[in-house]
């Protein structure tokens, strides 16, 4: 099984960005911690990551007929973008959104959600562990 893993804006500043929220651990861990899970399951990743709405889109489109499925860390446009939910239905791969923090513990405005209805679920708070549940979902399928 080949699956995107996509990660949308300021994902790159882990580490940095908001460490009482996100922690301290970097990007580069992320990666390296999805990665050794991939691994260990079998399951084969590509990663995509972009502070760029359309170059979040460009990447669901181009997984068409390229990866058996998607998971995404829409980050601020998990709030904001119809685009990337028309994106993610257009190409009809099983898809799984990914949250590091629980949204639906913060701000009001975190707490909506227009990709979630375009994914089969949506794991929130679970820090760089909701990866790997995402995987080990998308393999049980």
């Amino acid at each position: 099984m080949k699956v995107l893993i996509i990660n949308g804006p300021n994902m790159n500043m882990l580490g940095v960005r908001e460490p009482e929220i996100y922690g301290s651990l970097t990007y580069a861990d992320l990666v390296d911690f999805i990665s050794e899970h991939a691994v260990a399951t079998g399951v084969q990743v590509e990663f995509f990551q972009s502070n760029s709405e359309g170059a979040i889109i460009d990447a669901i489109q181009s997984a068409y007929k390229n990866a058996d499925a998607i998971v995404i860390n829409p980050a601020a446009y998990t709030h904001t973008s119809i685009a990337i939910a028309d994106a993610l239905r257009a190409v009809a791969l099983p898809a799984v959104e990914v949250h590091l923090s629980d949204i639906n513990s913060r701000e009001a405005f975190r707490k909506i959600s227009y990709t979630a209805d375009a994914c089969e679920k949506v794991i929130s708070g679970e820090g760089f562990q909701g990866y790997a549940e995402a995987l080990d979902f998308l393999s049980a399928r």
